[in-house]
């Protein structure tokens, strides 16, 4: 049996999907990206005249999708240290990689789950980064 989060305070999901299924002890985020929950804008995206994606700030699309990963997190009954594998997408890995990883480590000083970080071409939104997380949750919470 399986138990499906949605997270009012988290930005609402892109597509038809929660923030995250609870299987047992085991929590199932979907791709958490940047987005802000208030406005559902992309923090540090640049725009030319024509609504061309022309810069972004790679170091707080990083602090805003832990805060979203926090987040729904927090709805869903679990912690930070319940992470136990995050998978990560950066859409520009040479770019991005460096800043990237010094700030997921400050996130992750302490507790530090399993990690996959990928190069890809695209996201469905123009963000830089999209968190993949599973937790488990202590029993009793």
């Amino acid at each position: 049996m399986s138990e499906i989060v949605h997270a009012e305070r988290a930005p609402k999901p892109v597509g038809a999907y929660p923030h995250a299924r609870r299987v047992g002890n085991l929590l199932f985020l979907s791709g958490v990206g940047p987005r802000d929950p208030v406005n559902n804008e992309i923090p540090g995206n640049i725009f030319d005249a024509a609504g061309k994606l022309i810069g972004y700030d790679i170091a707080l699309q990083c602090h805003t999708v832990f805060a979203n990963v926090r987040t729904i997190l927090k709805a869903s009954g679990a912690r930070w240290e319940d992470l136990v594998d995050v998978t990560v997408f950066l859409t520009d890995m040479a770019r991005d990689f460096a800043v990237y990883n010094q700030i997921y480590a400050e996130y992750f000083a302490a507790a530090q789950p399993c990690r996959t970080t990928l190069g890809i071409s695209a996201l469905p939104t123009p963000i830089a980064i999209e968190l993949k997380c599973i937790a488990a949750i202590a029993e009793g919470r």
